[in-house]
C-alpha cells in the first residue's frame, strides 16, 4: 500500500450541469467465451480454461486506499495543461474570454460528434474530427474502448480553451469524460485529460489527446495500450495482445472471485461489473501512473462512480497464485466507499477484510501468512492495530506480517460477532469515518479498547 494525502473524489452528481448524456447503443450480450482484441480492427477468439490455485508471492496493495478517486481535479492541476483558473460565468467576460468560450463550444460539438461515432461503431467518424498526426493514437483508443464494450461516453469541456504559447492558432482544452463499459445504465466513471486543437472555422481540428494526468490514478489502460478483452457475467478481464492466452483462465478465476467479493459489499449494491487488468512489465509501470511499492502484486484504484479497477502484476504471480489475490482485490472493489479512505489507522480493517475474503473460509491454521505473522509478533510489534500499515520500502516479511495481523484481527471479530456485524462496523469506520470507539459501541455493544486488546491477544495466541 502507498501512503500519502488524498483528494476527495467526485460523484456523477458533481459534474457540471447542462451536459446532456450521449445516446447509447444497446449492450452486446456478455459471455464467458468472447475475447476481443483491440487493434485497428477488433477480432475475436475462444479458448479453454486451465486449472489454478496458490498464494501470490507478493502482496496486494490497495491503490484506492492511497488513491481515493481523482478523476475530477480541476484543469489547473493537469500536467502540461492550463496555466490559470477557467472562468465559470458568462457575465463580465472580456472580449478574448467570450471568444474563447465560443471556440470551446465548437470544440465540444466536435467531441460530441466523436462520442456519437464511438458509441455507434463508426471508426471513420471517430477519427474524422482529428488531424492525421493524431489518428494513430485515436485509432488505438477507439479499438480499446470498443473492445471493452463502451456504452456511455460523455465528454465535456473542463474550463475554457487556452492558447498554446509559441504556437499561433493552437489551443489547449481540458476535457472531462464520463464513461461506462458493458452496462449502459451504470453510474459513470470519469477522467480528465488534455487536448490540443487547431482553430479552423466552425469545426476546430483535434491535434492531440494527452494521457489522463489526474494524479494519482493516471492513465487508464485503454488510453495507452492495445487490449485483448474477455467478458463474464460479473467480470471484465483485459490484458495486452501478447498475454491474451491468459484470458480464459483469468476470467474463470475472476468469475469465481466475484461470487465471493459480492458477499462483502458495503454501502449499496455490488459493482455492476468488476474490471480486472492483467499487466505485463511495461504496462505495470505505466498503467494508472505506475510507481507502486515493489512488493505489490495487485491493487484496486478508484475511477469514479463507485467503480474500482483492479490491476494484477503478471510478473509477480505464479500460474496458481491468482485466485486468492482476485478475491482480495475484488473485495476491495465491493467494500470500499466511492471516495476511498485516507486514514492509515484503519488500514488493518480494510486489508484484514480483504484478506479474510481471500482466505475464503479456510481454517486459520492454513493461512499462508502465519510465518510472517510470527516473525512480526516476535520481532517487537507494539501491539497496535492502527500502526500496521507497511512503508513502501518495507521488507516482504514485514508486509506479509502486517496483512496477516489484519486478517487475524478481522477473523477474530467475525468468529465472535458474525460477518454482518463486522461489515456494519466497517461501514461506520471506513465509509462514514466514525471513530472505532463509536462504531464498536454502536455495532458490538463493547468498548473498542477492550475489543482491540482481545484481537491482539488472539493474534499473539495464534502466532504462538
Amino acid at each position: 500500500m502507498t501512503d500519502g494525502d488524498q483528494q476527495p473524489g467526485e460523484t456523477a452528481a458533481d459534474r457540471e450541469p447542462g451536459v446532456a448524456p450521449v445516446a447509447t447503443p444497446e449492450p452486446v450480450p456478455a459471455t464467458g467465451e468472447n475475447v476481443t482484441q483491440a487493434q485497428a480492427v477488433p477480432e475475436q477468439a475462444t479458448a479453454a480454461v486451465p486449472a489454478r490455485r496458490r498464494r501470490w508471492p507478493l502482496w496486494a496493495a490497495l491503490a484506492v486506499v492511497v488513491v481515493v478517486l481523482t478523476c475530477a481535479l480541476p484543469a489547473v492541476l493537469l500536467v502540461g495543461l492550463v496555466g490559470g483558473a477557467a472562468g465559470r460565468t458568462a457575465t463580465g467576460d472580456d472580449r478574448a474570454t467570450a471568444a474563447a468560450r465560443r471556440l470551446g463550444a465548437r470544440m465540444t460539438a466536435q467531441l460530441d460528434r466523436q462520442a456519437a461515432a464511438l458509441l455507434g461503431g463508426d471508426r471513420n467518424g471517430f477519427l474524422d474530427v482529428a488531424e492525421p498526426g493524431a489518428r494513430a493514437d485515436l485509432t488505438r483508443r477507439y479499438a480499446a474502448l470498443r473492445a471493452l464494450r463502451v456504452t456511455v461516453w460523455r465528454p465535456a469541456a473542463d474550463g475554457i480553451p487556452r492558447t498554446v504559447t509559441g504556437r499561433p492558432g493552437e489551443w489547449q482544452l481540458a476535457v472531462r469524460v464520463e464513461y461506462c463499459f458493458v452496462v449502459p445504465g451504470c453510474t459513470a466513471a470519469a477522467t480528465v485529460f488534455g487536448t490540443r486543437w487547431r482553430e479552423a472555422g466552425e469545426q476546430p481540428r483535434l491535434l492531440a489527446v494527452e494521457e489522463s494526468r489526474t494524479a494519482p490514478a493516471g492513465a487508464r489502460p485503454w488510453e495507452v495500450s492495445d487490449l485483448a478483452v474477455t467478458f463474464g457475467k460479473r467480470t471484465i478481464v483485459a490484458t495486452t495482445p501478447a498475454l491474451r492466452a491468459k484470458l480464459p483462465g483469468l476470467l474463470a478465476e475472476a468469475e469465481a472471485a466475484a461470487k465471493v467479493a459480492d458477499l462483502y459489499t458495503v454501502g449499496g449494491a455490488p459493482p455492476d461489473r468488476y474490471l480486472v487488468y492483467y499487466a505485463g512489465r511495461a504496462e505495470w509501470r505505466r498503467w494508472y501512473g505506475g510507481g507502486r511499492p515493489r512488493w505489490t502484486a495487485g491493487y484496486a484504484v478508484g475511477v469514479g462512480g463507485g467503480h474500482h479497477d483492479v490491476v494484477l502484476n503478471a510478473e509477480s504471480l505464479s500460474p496458481t497464485g491468482v485466485d486468492d489475490l482476485l478475491r482480495h482485490e475484488l473485495t476491495h472493489a465491493a467494500s470500499l466507499p466511492e471516495r476511498g479512505y485516507s486514514d492509515r489507522a484503519t488500514w488493518w480493517l480494510v486489508e484484514g477484510l480483504a484478506e479474510y475474503a481471500g482466505a475464503d473460509g479456510q481454517p486459520v491454521g492454513r493461512y499462508d501468512g502465519l510465518p510472517e505473522v510470527r516473525e512480526l509478533v516476535r520481532g517487537g510489534w507494539n501491539g497496535r492495530l492502527d500502526g500496521l500499515a507497511p512503508a513502501d520500502d518495507a521488507a516482504d516479511d514485514r508486509v506479509g506480517g502486517s496483512y496477516g495481523v489484519g486478517y487475524l484481527a478481522v477473523r477474530h471479530l467475525v468468529d465472535r460477532y458474525g460477518e454482518q456485524r463486522v461489515l456494519d462496523f466497517f461501514r461506520l469506520v471506513v465509509h462514514d469515518r466514525r471513530s472505532a470507539e463509536e462504531a464498536s459501541d454502536q455495532v458490538f455493544g463493547e468498548q473498542w479498547a477492550t475489543l482491540h486488546d482481545d484481537c491482539v491477544r488472539y493474534v499473539r495466541t495464534v502466532a504462538g
